[in-house]
């Protein structure tokens, strides 16, 4: 088949995130297996127009602020013509709505939906543009066959009005390359905490360091170790020196995945108190390295994580509720191990081999009933 995915970004993007994973892991095995996929993003500085990644061919178009509204315009002018057999739209931030511009099969991939949450990220004008676009897609996409990463993505298309009949749930997988099943249990350092995604606001990595002042009060030597970027860095780190926890807690940056790795293994337990996510594939890389899980109970991090078997869920802004939580699982080491060796049996069923076999069977199934 040839197959024609737009996405806001591509892999080697500098602000590539789990979109972009998802997308790079599932079609460059798609394209292994014989298809062609062609992938239609914007541009960034110092990137090529026309590039071959992995197997997939990689167009550029657009910038970060402008791509959306140029999508149409360059599709027709200059995709319209290819014997696409399917496009799949992936609807992360702002929809393209491209059942409006072609009548080629759409197959939607959605990790998660801002909803309100997008007023705490951005400015009220723009915040507002998101929010009411996502609330179009209902209409819009009322005809097209939905993937969703997450029970509870499909669960919110639902409660917008589409039918379950339309939506199809495939879960993120991990790289078992990098995530190989080893008992690393004896290499955990005392105390340690991890965080690992991007600096935003919905993330809420500040309540986590404002639960580590309580933590600290518990277990004074407990460490946090922040894993990733994002425009939310310097004031994160401006708080930590107010607050005179400098000492207590690292910020990486932006690390290689065998970094990462070898941080999830040390680590005695992990964090994320996000506002809400599409699945939480951050969850299952550190259960994968027998690192137990605390995270706000939210669409995506519940489906993520098991609730008293693979980690613990906390109410959202429960600043509180995460410090018990982490100073628990760090000083009953028994019930963290438990919960440890849970998680990384349970991370095994999660691959990108599997994903990808899913995600053709649907696409062909969306071509097939087009046809």
């Amino acid at each position: 088949m040839r197959i024609l995915v737009v996405n806001w970004r591509d892999i080697h993007h500098p602000e590539a995130g789990g979109a972009e994973v998802h997308f790079h892991e599932t079609f460059t095995r798609i394209a292994k297996a014989g298809h062609h996929v062609t992938l239609l993003c914007s541009r960034f500085p110092g990137a090529e127009v026309h590039e071959s990644i992995d197997g997939i061919t990689v167009i550029r178009n657009g910038w970060k602020l402008t791509f959306n509204l140029t999508v149409p315009w360059f599709y027709h002018r200059h995709l319209a013509h290819e014997a696409f057999d399917i496009i799949i739209e992936d609807l992360n931030k702002i929809p393209f709505f491209l059942p409006c511009f072609t009548k080629r099969p759409v197959l939607a991939l959605l990790h998660h939906l801002f909803g309100t949450a997008v007023f705490r990220e951005t400015n009220p004008i723009f915040a507002a543009y998101v929010y009411l676009t996502e609330r179009l897609i209902p209409a819009v996409y009322r005809r097209c066959f939905f993937e969703v990463v997450s029970e509870s993505s499909r669960d919110e298309l639902i409660r917008m009005g589409l039918s379950s009949d339309q939506i199809t749930v495939i879960h993120n997988g991990i790289d078992t390359r990098l995530y190989e099943h080893i008992d690393v249990l004896d290499q955990k350092e005392a105390a340690l905490i991890v965080y690992m995604g991007r600096l935003k606001r919905y993330k809420n990595v500040d309540h986590l360091i404002q639960a580590m002042t309580m933590v600290r009060e518990s277990v004074p030597d407990a460490r946090l170790c922040i894993i990733g970027t994002g425009d939310q860095r310097k004031a994160l780190e401006a708080m930590c020196r107010s607050m005179h926890l400098t000492d207590a807690v690292k910020f990486t940056g932006f690390i290689s995945d065998q970094d990462k790795v070898g941080i999830l293994r040390q680590a005695t337990v992990a964090a994320f108190p996000s506002d809400k996510e599409g699945w939480g594939l951050t969850v299952i890389e550190a259960n994968a390295c027998y690192t137990p899980v605390v995270a706000t109970d939210v669409p995506g991090l519940r489906d993520a994580v098991v609730h008293g078997e693979t980690g613990v869920l906390i109410p959202l802004g429960d600043r509180e509720a995460m410090a018990r939580a982490l100073i628990r699982l760090i000083q009953e080491r028994q019930e963290r191990e438990r919960l440890a060796r849970n998680a990384a049996s349970r991370a095994l069923q999660f691959t990108w081999d599997t994903t990808a076999e899913k995600t053709l069977e649907v696409i062909e199934k969306v071509v097939k009933e087009h046809r």
